[in-house]
């Protein structure tokens, strides 16, 4: 009986600390928090329901995660690609604007597509769900369920740009370097995820002095591939700022780099968000 109570005991504190840690590398706060920030500073042509929406945004973020539920493995399957793009593996060829084309690339030059990722194709495809319902909105602007629809989509897009914020999204090297064999600093990826979470980043502090931009309906693709390559640029960075152990224990260098790469993820949320709003206004007709 003693030993079946300490079985029990030790099997319950292995799940108690896999929950834990679970939890900190989803940085659903830190999303959240993002996207509270670009709700915050969006300009006043944008409807009011939508600038006011910053907490149900945040709620709305951290759906993409949440479809990692360990008992839904059709929607694992066919969402997980949709958080990262790993550049090596493009081996520098141009990505077509069409998610099949792109995985019929990925088949020609022996890449698994899941395996290099979707995440430029599951910006734009929710991008435009979010402009769909914007110019529903203006058709019918007092209906509750179209605003609940526009904050969906704006929800499950803002959690891709904002995976896009952080590098080692854009990488084979997502949670360590494979050096001699061995993969080295294992779990980088969860240290510096849960940073803004675990460092408790404000919105407004993010959002400050920070403006949309007007973009073209045309160019937001090449924006999207401009950004994440960008993000790419900061790997070597993020290694060597892990090195020091300055994503668990900060450094005021470490913690403005962090601060930057969300800032970037506000502003490219925003700029997108307000894209589809401008989009919105010459649309034709759904059908």
């Amino acid at each position: 009986m003693k030993k079946l109570l300490i079985s029990r005991l030790l099997i319950l504190m292995v799940i108690g600390v896999s929950l834990a840690n679970l939890a900190r590398a989803w940085w659903v706060n830190g999303h959240a928090t993002l996207v509270e920030a670009a709700a915050s500073a969006l300009p006043e042509d944008m409807p009011e329901f939508f600038r006011k929406a910053g907490k149900a945004l945040g709620h709305f973020v951290g759906d993409p995660d949440r479809w990692k539920n360990p008992t839904s493995k059709f929607l694992r399957a066919g969402t997980s690609s949709d958080h990262f793009l790993d550049l090596e593996d493009v081996e520098g060829k141009d990505l077509p604007s069409d998610r099949y084309q792109a995985i019929e690339l990925m088949q020609s030059i022996k890449k698994r597509p899941e395996k290099v990722g979707m995440l430029p194709y599951a910006i734009m495809e929710n991008y435009e769900r979010l402009a769909c319902a914007f110019y529903d909105y203006r058709q019918d602007p007092e209906n509750e369920a179209i605003r609940w629809k526009c904050l969906l989509h704006a929800g499950v897009m803002a959690h891709y740009t904002t995976d896009l914020c952080m590098p080692l999204h854009t990488t084979v090297n997502y949670d360590g370097m494979k050096i001699d064999g061995k993969i080295k600093q294992k779990g980088i990826h969860a240290r510096l995820d849960s940073f803004p979470e675990k460092f408790n980043f404000k919105a407004l502090d993010l959002a400050k002095g920070l403006k949309a931009n007007k973009m073209d309906p045309d160019v937001v693709w090449n924006k999207v591939i401009e950004s994440i390559r960008d993000s790419h640029r900061h790997i070597s960075t993020c290694y060597e700022f892990d090195q020091k152990n300055a994503f668990s224990q900060p450094t005021e260098e470490s913690r403005k780099f962090v601060e930057e790469r969300c800032r970037m993820g506000v502003q490219l949320t925003m700029d997108i968000w307000y894209s589809a709003w401008l989009k919105s206004a010459s649309m034709p007709k759904h059908y």
